[in-house]
């Protein structure tokens, strides 16, 4: 049995809209979309590492099958950073672990943690580290939200650049983002010979998208449509 996941972006949550269009669409083939929420147990002290928990948390409730990520923007740094961390649990012992096989990445802000993220400033990052706290429009809520520096700090621990993924990625990535650099998504894509990046005429949300995502989603995991 495979196991689908969807890995929302920061100040989002799993009532997203492509989680919500995702989870339709695999309904409709008998498969659940398993959505962590990251927000929890609280937003303002949420890290890429207590994400990656989480994570490894709701996959070990699971019964043994495969597993494909979905992640939008800084879900989509999370999975490929889970790749990486299961693939090396996997070359070094023999577990149950549940593999994961595929991965789509949507937008994935793949520089998380080392470039200025949000429209923050060098500046802003300055103040964020010295007030230990800045605040977000949380997307789900639609309202200010306060967040400590160990994000952006934490982040530090996970380069992307030097993980070693061998996992089949599907990047889709819009040419207007401007939350997400398309250049950076392009040229990682390049690098990497396992990871197929699609470039769209589309922004960071990907919303004018969802049909084409769907369509080489599905094909890419191997559902019948």
């Amino acid at each position: 049995m495979r196991h689908i996941f969807y890995l929302h972006g920061f100040a989002s949550s799993p009532t997203a809209t492509k989680a919500a269009f995702f989870a339709e669409r695999l309904r409709a083939h008998g498969l659940e979309l398993h959505c962590p929420d990251f927000n929890e147990p609280d937003f303002e002290h949420v890290t890429v590492t207590r994400m990656l928990g989480q994570l490894d948390d709701a996959l070990a409730a699971l019964p043994p099958g495969p597993v494909a990520l979905i992640g939008s923007s800084l879900g989509g740094f999370v999975a490929y950073h889970a790749a990486a961390r299961h693939g090396a649990v996997r070359s070094r012992v023999s577990t149950s672990v549940r593999p994961i096989d595929r991965l789509v990445l949507l937008a994935p802000a793949l520089e998380f943690g080392r470039t200025p993220f949000g429209g923050l400033s060098e500046e802003d990052l300055r103040r964020w580290r010295d007030t230990d706290r800045h605040e977000f429009l949380h997307h789900a809520g639609n309202r200010l939200r306060a967040v400590r520096y160990a994000l952006y700090e934490d982040a530090w621990r996970y380069d992307s650049s030097a993980a070693q993924v061998d996992t089949p990625a599907l990047v889709f990535q819009g040419r207007r983002d401007t939350v997400v650099e398309p250049a950076m998504v392009e040229r990682f894509g390049a690098s990497r010979h396992a990871m197929s990046v699609r470039m769209v005429d589309d922004d960071h949300q990907l919303g004018s998208s969802l049909e084409l995502l769907w369509r080489e989603t599905a094909a890419f995991l191997g559902l019948c449509e």
